[in-house]
């Protein structure tokens, strides 16, 4: 996830300070990928040391206010129309779970696999739920979340899918031997 790229389209809204931005990107992603709010004042360090953003002085109450300049604003609409590069995958750490629980004598993998369908099928109820809820309201930031909430949802199906795949493989190797 690029929180540069998250902060500069926040701050093309209106200026904000680093505790709005961590909330208005937790509102708007429906807090699924919370910041933490060092790291919130850090990017912004890196954005105004790029010349991206530009402090425009302190709110009244303490708290240093940035803006997006002209750079940021080109910056942010070239990160709009680029795709999402797919050149290093995230890391899974249910692949790498069971990749490694498959080469580790003693492992019972099909229980590894019967207990993570269950919490993902578990999980893709709440997200449905959680979904049917929001679908209800009309409001620009809940079509924010219900794009979240539909991604969350393809992966949690996704993932139950190769489950699946994965204990077919394990019964196929298993009647191989």
């Amino acid at each position: 996830m690029s929180i540069r790229h998250s902060l500069l389209a926040l701050l093309q809204d209106q200026p904000r300070y680093g505790y709005q931005l961590r909330a208005e990107f937790e509102n708007r992603t429906g807090t699924t990928w919370p910041l933490n709010i060092g790291q919130v004042y850090t990017t912004l360090d890196r954005l105004e040391r790029d010349a991206l953003v530009a402090r425009d002085g302190d709110d009244g109450n303490g708290h240093v206010v940035y803006s997006i300049t002209a750079a940021g604003r080109a910056e942010i609409r070239e990160w709009f129309a680029a795709p999402v590069e797919r050149n290093n995958p995230p890391r899974n750490e249910l692949a790498i779970k069971l990749a490694l629980a498959v080469t580790v004598p003693g492992v019972d993998i099909q229980a590894i696999i019967q207990g993570q369908r269950m919490a993902s099928v578990r999980a893709l109820q709440d997200y449905t739920k959680t979904r049917r809820e929001t679908a209800s309201s009309q409001r620009s930031v809940d079509t924010a979340w219900l794009l979240v909430l539909d991604s969350l949802i393809f992966q949690t199906e996704a993932e139950v899918r190769w489950l699946d795949l994965c204990e077919a493989r394990m019964i196929q190797q298993a009647q191989g031997k």
